[in-house]
């Protein structure tokens, strides 16, 4: 029976691309919704010093609204100076507008540490709207670099689906249906190469007998551990071997250059020219 290892294998190969490529596709909407939250909070300390502001406004109104009042009501004692009769009621209306007066500077002290600390406001929105603008501008430039990502992850992923749908039919059907049951079981990883006698992937040792006939490429071997269809590797020193080998023979093989005309009369005795 034919074993379509290198269609196997080649197949193996584009689903593990495609799988690779599925789950860098699949971490895009977190490195985005992570980028729009990170451009909302710069936004947010900028809204966050502007009601800062806006709080300190607010309360500059309500205080400079109490000094008014507590001006008004000291304007409204001094006015009643003039029509009382007794020493006494003088003297409890002058203490009413040195209480009135105490208050107002108080307040009007507050009120200037107000607009002290709003100064110090408006610097920090200046600073948080520049840092904003800085900010969101480079998260802009990631956030489009990933969406451009991503267009081209999906583009190599339609491409690897369609080279995908090309192999699946050059294979044996049992041997599809094979692999493909074990790509669902196992993670995605069918298949696993034999190096050093042991499978890559679970590192069970391969039994010599086993071995023997994954050497035949007859029929399928599974991993007695993980279940993986197994294939054999060769050792880049063998290949390296092997190559090597194949240069001597070839060069043997190779009839010896004729000598170049030189002029000068050949050694006797020398075997490459003729009597």
């Amino acid at each position: 029976m034919e074993i379509a290892f290198d269609r196997l294998i080649k197949l193996q190969h584009v689903d593990r691309e495609i799988s690779a490529t599925n789950s860098l596709l699949e971490a895009v909407p977190a490195k985005i919704e992570a980028i729009d939250q990170a451009i909302k909070q710069t936004a947010d300390i900028v809204a966050q010093a502007k009601d800062k502001l806006a709080a300190n406004q607010k309360k500059r109104r309500e205080l400079e609204g109490e000094v008014k009042a507590l001006k008004e009501q000291a304007a409204k004692f001094r006015r009643q100076l003039n029509d009382v009769k007794t020493n006494k009621e003088y003297s409890a209306l002058l203490k009413e507008i040195e209480d009135a007066q105490h208050k107002i500077d108080g307040i009007e002290e507050v009120i200037l540490q107000e607009m002290i600390a709003a100064d110090d406001i408006e610097k920090d929105i200046k600073s948080a709207q520049h840092r904003q603008a800085g900010e969101e501008g480079r998260l802009q430039a990631d956030r489009k670099t990933i969406l451009a990502e991503q267009k081209e992850l999906e583009a190599r992923r339609d491409v690897l689906l369609k080279e995908r749908e090309g192999i699946l039919p050059t294979i044996p059907p049992d041997q599809a249906r094979l692999y493909l049951r074990i790509l669902k079981k196992m993670a995605g990883v069918a298949m696993s190469p034999v190096t050093d006698d042991f499978c890559s992937i679970c590192q069970m040792r391969v039994r010599p007998q086993m071995l023997n006939e994954l050497l035949a490429m007859k029929e399928i071997i599974t991993c007695e551990a993980c279940g993986r269809i197994l294939y054999w590797v060769k050792p880049p020193e063998e290949e390296g071997e092997a190559d090597e080998a194949e240069a001597d023979a070839a060069a043997q093989a190779a009839p010896l250059p004729e000598a170049k005309k030189t002029g000068i009369a050949p050694l006797a005795g020398d075997p490459t020219i003729p009597e």
